[in-house]
């Protein structure tokens, strides 16, 4: 609960007061929630993914099961944490007085599409560490850039005109423009965006389980 409620409020004072960014018409706090809600669900299936191997050495060098269920089974414990944020959500909206439209029946589309990718990368990610533990030093760097990369506490609209191509091809924006925009009926993506990011998410998801499939026979032996 405190955390996106923190971090939301530096945010949007950072954003919203110091560096003046718009928000168009919702307040700042609410405005950067949302887009910690999809953050957070994606940064949190891919940092728990993962470290799950690691974390459970000892369960997987003594005990034959399929390895694919330990990923697996972090989706549900960060689906708990976006539900529980996802209930204060709804509050900020009723308190700001801001009614979604039409748009709100695909926000279960764009949660999805950002939980795919995020687990597709943490398949990757977790196989990946048990051969090479400096994956898990890597990761955090990554994923503090890719936040500032993605429109988490601003609006995709305020990047330049001329960068905004390859400002797209980081598949969250598409996805989290998408999410805005089916919570406050703000300006939609483009919808070129938002193909281009479920291909990216759907393809990286199967990449990964073929990937983590593959390295599954050496886990017993490296871990």
């Amino acid at each position: 609960v405190l955390q996106p409620l923190l971090a939301a409020g530096i945010f949007a004072f950072v954003f919203g007061k110091v560096a003046g960014l718009e928000s168009g018409g919702v307040p700042y706090f609410v405005f950067a929630f949302a887009g910690l809600l999809a953050w957070n669900l994606f940064s949190g299936i891919l940092t728990k993914a993962s470290g799950c191997l690691v974390g459970n050495q000892q369960l997987i060098s003594k005990v034959f099961f399929p390895r694919l269920v330990l990923p697996l089974s972090t989706v549900p414990s960060v689906l708990v944490d976006f539900a529980i944020a996802a209930v204060l959500m709804a509050c900020l909206l009723v308190t700001s007085r801001l009614a979604p439209g039409p748009a709100l029946l695909l926000l279960p589309l764009w949660t999805a599409l950002i939980a795919a990718l995020g687990l597709g990368l943490g398949l990757v990610t977790s196989a990946l560490t048990v051969s090479y533990r400096d994956v898990q030093y890597i990761l955090p760097v990554f994923t503090q850039m890719l936040l500032y990369a993605s429109p988490v506490a601003y609006a995709a609209s305020k990047v330049p005109e001329a960068w905004r191509p390859a400002y797209y091809l980081n598949p969250l924006a598409g996805l989290m423009e998408g999410f805005r925009w089916s919570l406050f009926g703000t300006t939609p993506p483009p919808w070129g965006s938002v193909a281009y990011a479920a291909a990216v998410a759907a393809g990286v998801l199967v990449w990964g389980a073929f990937a983590f499939k593959r390295m599954e026979r050496r886990f017993a032996d490296v871990i």
